[in-house]
């Protein structure tokens, strides 16, 4: 197969797509334009999730028969034009679980023991013990809305690390055995949650499913963390709550626009950002190779 990687990938997949006796380009960074432009000559192409699969781009692609996304959502791709032109649209949604559940409870961790501003205060010549008191997460509620993989695996993390009792959302799971999740209405797990993790794709039902009417229900002890898709959360109900203290604080990887241009939560000691690093680890990457390798063998 000719194959095209729009986007950054481990050389490991590289190599072994190219010793497997396929024509590999590595064409990163291309705008939509030249994307379009290039396409035309190729029956794959490979992304993460900066590269957009639209239509047009879909249309340009004449000898398109496979779009495969290295990573868990597809909202970068036009699915279903895609298969209505008999493209097959793979992803990797396993490969990265481990890794963004790990952020998330990082974040949990570093929003309740103000690490990062401790670590600016200490890196500004200071000694403020006393101004850093902070919280446990052990036997916390933690909520998780969105019970895929990576929220099961938050879930996980937050049960069997810090005996967390654990109280989950999501329409289309009925039970989570292990661990036990107790199902709950989202307005209950809003109202109960310590700590809130958000793991939903982005579409039109979920955008901006998180704005201030929904942190006004949650505890105003409450810290909220979303390593999900930019857009589900409303910035700035995010923004208000932080400010008039609905809230203690809140963590974001992703963010509607990335990179975001001008953003008034960066401002904000109770808030912690992390520019979309989620499945940005060594494992992950290579588990994601592994997975894009084995995808195109199949097919």
């Amino acid at each position: 197969m000719k194959i095209l990687v729009s986007d950054k990938i481990s050389d490991t997949a590289i190599n072994q797509l190219k010793n497997n006796g396929h024509n590999v380009v590595v064409k990163t960074g291309l705008p939509p334009e030249e994307l379009e432009k290039v396409i035309v000559d190729f029956d794959c192409i490979v992304v993460r999730s900066a590269t957009k699969v639209k239509k047009n781009i879909i249309d340009a692609g004449k000898n398109l028969k496979l779009i495969i996304r290295g990573g868990v959502g597809v909202d970068n791709i036009d699915v279903e034009y895609a298969k209505s032109k008999n493209i097959e649209v793979k992803n990797t949604p396993a490969a990265s679980s481990i890794s963004v559940a790990e952020l998330a409870i990082g974040h949990m961790l570093s929003l309740s023991r103000a690490l990062t501003v401790a670590d600016k205060s200490m890196k500004d010549g200071k000694w403020e013990k006393k101004k850093f008191e902070g919280y446990e997460l052990y036997k916390k509620t933690l909520g998780i809305i969105g019970l895929g993989r990576i929220g099961r695996e938050t879930a996980r993390m937050g049960f069997y690390g810090f005996e967390m009792k654990v109280i989950g959302y999501d329409p289309y799971v009925k039970e989570v055995s292990n661990p036990p999740v107790n199902m709950v209405s989202l307005d209950t797990l809003l109202k109960e949650s310590d700590y809130i993790s958000l793991h939903l794709p982005l579409t039109d039902e979920t955008k901006h499913m998180i704005s201030i009417q929904e942190f006004k229900k949650m505890k105003k002890s409450a810290f909220f963390v979303s390593c999900a898709r930019g857009g589900i959360v409303d910035e700035n109900g995010l923004l208000e709550a932080l400010k008039t203290g609905s809230i203690r604080g809140a963590a974001l990887d992703v963010f509607e626009v990335e990179p975001p241009v001008v953003n008034e939560l960066f401002k904000l000691e109770n808030f912690v950002a992390t520019p979309h690093i989620g499945a940005q680890t060594f494992e992950a990457q290579e588990r994601i190779a592994d997975e894009i390798v084995s995808i195109i063998s199949e097919y």
